[in-house]
Formats: C-alpha cells, structure tokens, sequence
C-alpha cells in the first residue's frame, strides 16, 4: 500500500532574495546581491529545523523572508500548503499569530521606552485578542513561564540582563501560541551560560506546546543538541540537509565536512590531524561562482580531472528533493576524507 506524505507545517520552495547592488555612478546599477538564491526545505509541526553557516551566507535572511519581513524576488513559503504571498488581509494577519519570531539581539529587540509587560502585551493588542482573566493576567503567567518574576511587569529593558531580555523576546513570542518560532540565532549575543539556559526553556517550551522552531544558528554545538533535522548553507545556497545526527556523524558534502572539523574539540589531545582548511576568500554574494557556488573553495577539486572541474563549473548541482547533498560527486567527496 503507498502512503502519502502529511503536508508540512512550512514548506519553502526555491525560495530567493536579490538585493539590488550599487555601483557606478550614484551608486547604482551594480549586480544584485544575491543572499538567498534557491532555497528549499521544509519543517513539519512540533519539529525543529537548524539552519547553519558561515556569516553572509544567507540564514538570517531566509528567516525573515519566512516572517514575511522581507519579500521574496521569486519562490514560495507555504503554510499548511498555503502559499503566503497570496494570501489577503484577514489571511496575513491570521499567518502573523501563527509564526512569530525571537530575535538575534534582545536589547533592539525591546523599545527601552517599553515596559516589558507592554512589550509582551503588545501582539496580544495587535491582534485585539482579550484573553481570559485580562492582557496583564496572560503577561504574567507568560513572564513565570519564561523564567521572569511576574513583579517586574513594570520594569523597563534597562533593568534586565541580557538572559532576561531574550526570555522577553520570547515571552513575546509566545503570547499568540504560535505554531512555529522562527529563532534568529536567539543565544549568540548571550554568555556560555545564560545559553544553556535559554536552549533548554525552548525545549521545555516546545514539549508542553508542541510547537516548531526554525533554529539559525552558527553554533553547531547548540544546534546538534537542539534540532531534529539540520540545513546547511553556504552563499544563498543549501549544501546539505537532513537528520541531524546523521549530517553531523556523515557529512557528505565537502562544505559540511569543512565546517564541522573547524568546531573545537574539548579534548586537548584530540586527533587535529582531519582539521580541513579551505582555501582563497569567501566570494561577495554580488559574483557568486557559476555552477556550484562552492566549487572555488572546495578541497575536492584537485582531485578532479578536468571534465570533472568542467561539471562542476558549468552545472548547478541539484538539491536534493528530502535528505542529501547538493554535489556532484558526493561519493569521491565521502571516500577522500574518511
């Protein structure tokens, strides 16, 4: 008997975003900046989905491509196979209660004007929802929930460390009982510390909710310990994505091998011997090498002959449709570094 596939939570397809360039004169009619260039995954409910990468490559990009923050220059995002770029004004508004966002930087996040009881209130009034018990009483048990003292409800963000703030951002997040969070590297700005705390009050979050993260991140420590399912970019383009535990334990793409040897090993007479360095600058998303964009960096490609070298430069390698890499020799690429 076939099955079918339940439809997604999110689904993005080819998802891409060209930003216009500046150059001669006025400082326009430059290339465009390609950040996001063909992106697709998909996230199903109650999952979380890790998106990693070098800086520039694209992650925070997408995730405000997904927060309708920025628009698409071509692709789709569908909800529930809803495409949200069709959707009317009572749609969009209904998307926005939905899929909500925590920020990378909780201090600019927050209005320093704000308390942060109206701060958290503030989606709730959007919406002009009136929650049982009142707006203040929700604020307060969504401030307990994240770990704050419901008393500080009338403390401005000044008077918070920087832990604090992002539990406000996502405290903020949660007041809609959104389905999906999209977090923008939501612990980078914070201490070692504070991280964990955060990483683990999102699970805790997502264990009595049920609901879905779409987790960028360029901390691969964090994002093997939180995600289901990992996507891994590099200029604009996915390289690689699947299960965590199995792109992390047997990367297949030469990107993904090269990232995960740079991660420090907590063992001082670790073998550092596989550590692969790649060569030349990252390109400027404005040129982006033809063919498969990492193909200029790659430390496969010496071991190519010349109509191999040829492929590479004159095809895009194709995503795959699921799990995999986007390569055109993955099984030279596997065998050269085990």
């Amino acid at each position: 008997m076939t099955t079918t596939r339940a439809t997604p939570l999110l689904q993005a397809d080819e998802l891409t975003k060209h930003f216009p360039g500046r150059g001669g004169l006025l400082g326009r009619g430059g290339a465009p900046v390609k950040a996001v260039d063909g992106v697709s995954f998909s996230v199903d409910a109650g999952q979380t989905l890790g998106i990693v990468g070098e800086s520039g490559c694209g992650k925070s990009t997408t995730g405000r491509l997904l927060m309708r923050l920025l628009e698409p220059t071509s692709g789709t995002v569908r909800l529930d196979g809803r495409d949200i770029a069709t959707m009317d004004r009572a749609e969009a508004q209904e998307y926005r209660r939905q899929v909500q966002m925590v920020f990378q930087n909780p201090t600019s996040s927050l209005n320093p004007r704000q308390t942060v009881g109206a701060a958290i209130a503030a989606p709730l009034q959007a919406q002009r929802i009136d929650p049982p018990g009142g707006v203040k009483a929700r604020v307060r048990e969504l401030m307990d929930r994240v770990g704050l003292r419901p008393d500080h409800y009338n403390r401005f963000p000044h008077e918070f460390s920087g832990g604090q703030k992002q539990r406000v951002g996502i405290a903020r997040a949660l007041a809609l009982e959104p389905r999906l969070i999209i977090c923008d590297e939501p612990v980078s700005a914070l201490d070692v510390s504070v991280q964990a705390q955060v990483v683990n009050l999102l699970q805790d979050i997502q264990a009595d909710t049920g609901v879905a993260y779409v987790f960028i991140a360029h901390d691969l420590s964090v994002v093997r310990h939180f995600a289901d399912r990992v996507a891994v970019m590099y200029l604009g383009r996915v390289m690689e994505s699947g299960a965590t535990r199995e792109v992390f334990d047997d990367p297949r793409h030469p990107y993904t091998r090269a990232l995960l040897s740079a991660v420090p090993h907590p063992d001082p007479d670790a073998d550092r011997s596989r550590r692969i360095r790649l060569s030349g600058d990252l390109p400027t998303p404005a040129n982006p090498p033809s063919g498969c964009v990492f193909r200029t960096r790659c430390p496969l490609r010496p071991r190519l002959d010349e109509a191999e070298q040829a492929r590479c430069a004159g095809q895009t390698p194709p995503v795959p449709d699921g799990d995999g890499p986007a390569c055109h020799f993955t099984d030279r690429a596997v065998e050269a570094y085990r």
